[in-house]
């Protein structure tokens, strides 16, 4: 884009000689101000045709744009729910919208109940924000942030894992050029595919066509967490492309059937990916003034954030890769007898697994 002094030159140089064109006259200063004009409104020009390459947009112009081309929606983010455990003097109640605490984020209750004459109650309850600050380990629901009579201890059996983020603009980026790029119609393993990452909480998924016999298609999922998927979100996709209904005189009622987005006669089954720990041990020479748990939870952080980029897109573990994320983190000066379980090279990840970080252990 020109600017202001390009302009003013090139005006000036269509401006006949016999007239004075010296800074401070008026064909100087009258081509200047036009000069700044233009710049401006070629600004404006250029960033309206920015914004015609989707790669300039993010946030709401992101959304609008792909919507407006293929009705595509930016999935939202979710809030995490759970079971707990409550324990208490019988008869004593917990009321929708009472809290329950973990050391990082609450819990609200979602149904009232009252202690039975065993002391205990199990209560459905969801994470007061949504995300994934909600997927909480076992046992961190623990205190009642609020005191409630008669209550005296809560926890989570289990940890908590329904909990998603917001779709980044990446993602959402990614799910329109799927969806112009590679032909999804008429039911082909592609359209399984959009059918797929189209449910709120699915991060990826891979379609096998004819996979049990003809007219059979299993879709293998992991979570927006780049994780194994849920049951609840298993449950979700199959419902959503090809529910099964009640199990009557040994068939399902609507599998098969065309209730979902499948088509009639294609019989969908949906299931998580297995998980594919990744185990990684090494002895490192750090630097002086670095804390060995620091370094740990910096290797973690790298490593993790190298498997969700890899998850459904690359069939194997770099051992080479591990390595650098290892070597990059600050404080570690180097490293030697570095294993990815216990392996010298490349860990194969199958078909139907996605790799998750595992222990990770450091020596000096």
């Amino acid at each position: 884009m020109e600017n202001r002094e390009e302009i003013l030159k090139r005006i000036l140089s269509n401006i006949p000689d016999k007239y004075d064109k010296s800074e401070g006259l008026f064909p100087y200063d009258f081509s200047k101000a036009t000069a700044i004009e233009f710049e401006n409104k070629n600004r404006g020009i250029q960033e309206v045709a920015n914004k015609l390459d989707i790669e300039n947009l993010s946030g709401k112009e992101l959304e609008r744009f792909i919507h407006q081309r293929t009705g595509i929606t930016r999935k939202l983010a979710t809030k995490a729910t759970t079971i707990v455990t409550i324990s208490g003097q019988e008869g004593a109640r917990i009321s929708k919208g009472d809290f329950v605490g973990a050391d990082t984020v609450n819990f609200i209750s979602t149904e009232d109940k009252t202690i039975d004459d065993m002391g205990q109650i199990t209560v459905l309850v969801e994470c007061e924000v949504p995300g994934i600050i909600g997927n909480v380990p076992a046992r961190a629901i623990k205190y009642f942030p609020i005191s409630i009579a008669g209550l005296t201890n809560v926890t989570n059996l289990e940890s908590v894992k329904n909990g998603y983020d917001a779709e980044s603009d990446f993602d959402l980026r990614q799910r329109y050029y799927e969806r112009i790029r590679i032909p999804a119609t008429s039911g082909n393993k592609y359209h399984y595919l959009n059918w797929a990452k189209e449910v709120v909480g699915v991060g990826d998924a891979r379609v096998i066509p004819l996979w049990n016999g003809d007219n059979t298609v299993k879709v293998i999922v992991i979570d927006s967490n780049k994780k194994p998927a849920s049951e609840d979100l298993i449950s979700r996709v199959q419902e959503y492309i090809d529910p099964k209904g009640e199990y009557i005189n040994n068939r399902w009622a609507t599998w098969g059937t065309g209730a979902g987005q499948a088509p009639i006669g294609a019989f969908c089954t949906a299931i998580s990916a297995a998980s594919k720990d990744i185990n990684i041990s090494a002895t490192i020479t750090k630097d002086e003034g670095y804390l060995l748990e620091q370094i740990k939870s910096n290797i973690e952080e790298n490593i993790t954030n190298y498997l969700k980029k890899i998850a459904f897109k690359k069939n194997l573990v770099s051992y080479a890769q591990i390595g650098s994320l290892v070597l990059n983190v600050d404080g570690v000066l180097d490293y030697m007898d570095l294993r990815v379980n216990e392996e010298l090279e490349n860990i194969i990840i199958g078909n139907e697994e996605v790799a998750i970080l595992g222990e990770v252990i450091l020596n000096e």
